[in-house]
């Protein structure tokens, strides 16, 4: 079950009824951050207030803030891929909650990289991950999940975050669009199979919270995403 919430709404908490006992609430709180506008998401149980923190981009500080007014233990940042403009406020993040870092092992360079990240007008912090997770492995921290979805594209190293219902889906699939291909990894063909074969596969009412933009759902983008219907 979710409760949602977004940046200019300071409330993210919902009522639990005797028919919701089975499982716990969850939060799903959307920041959208920065210069580039990417989507930080703080995913979190109402119940134990453990949670993620997904692609820390920019403006660490409204994120801690977003962090401590919700009373939330932080156990892991998850990278759902490597571009500074979602990792751009990892360290502050980091050193502040002192949350584990997981990512994919293809993209762990990216974050020393200093020429990817010179293309998107940052600079390159010394942060190496914890944990590098693959396809199939689930991060947990108390009643809270993520099952890893490797989706190589956008980047070599690229993952999608399927929870209970939902899934961030980071720069794979945007709501009537896809990720950008034309960067260092970047692959064409390679993104519209990762979509086919690991997205559009996933239960139509799963609601997608990508990397930009508003979320969607998988029966939305699997009926009218153009350039999955057209092959592109």
């Amino acid at each position: 079950m979710l409760c949602q919430n977004n940046k200019n709404d300071s409330t993210a908490s919902c009522g639990l009824s005797a028919d919701d006992v089975r499982m716990p609430v969850m939060i799903v709180e959307t920041m959208s951050l920065g210069e580039y506008q990417a989507n930080c998401y703080i995913y979190a149980s109402e119940t134990s207030r453990a949670g993620f923190i997904i692609d820390p981009g920019d403006e660490a500080e409204f994120i801690l803030e977003s962090v401590n007014n919700l009373g939330l233990n932080i156990g892991y940042i998850i990278l759902t891929h490597g571009h500074p403009d979602h990792t751009g406020a990892l360290a502050r993040v980091m050193e502040k909650t002192k949350a584990r870092l997981a990512m994919h092992p293809l993209d762990a360079g990216m974050l020393k990289d200093k020429f990817i990240h010179s293309l998107l007008g940052f600079s390159p912090a010394e942060i190496t991950p914890d944990r590098l997770i693959v396809q199939g492995e689930t991060v947990t921290q108390e009643d809270v999940f993520l099952k890893v979805i490797h989706t190589p594209g956008h980047t070599p190293g690229c993952i999608c975050l399927l929870g209970d219902g939902l899934v961030f889906s980071g720069d794979t699939l945007f709501r009537l669009n896809i990720g950008r291909t034309d960067l260092p990894g970047g692959n064409s063909s390679q993104i519209i199979t990762s979509i086919n074969d690991k997205l559009l596969t996933l239960p139509d009412v799963t609601t997608v919270y990508p990397g930009h933009g508003p979320s969607s759902t998988i029966s939305y983008e699997r009926q009218y995403n153009p350039y999955l219907n057209r092959g592109y």
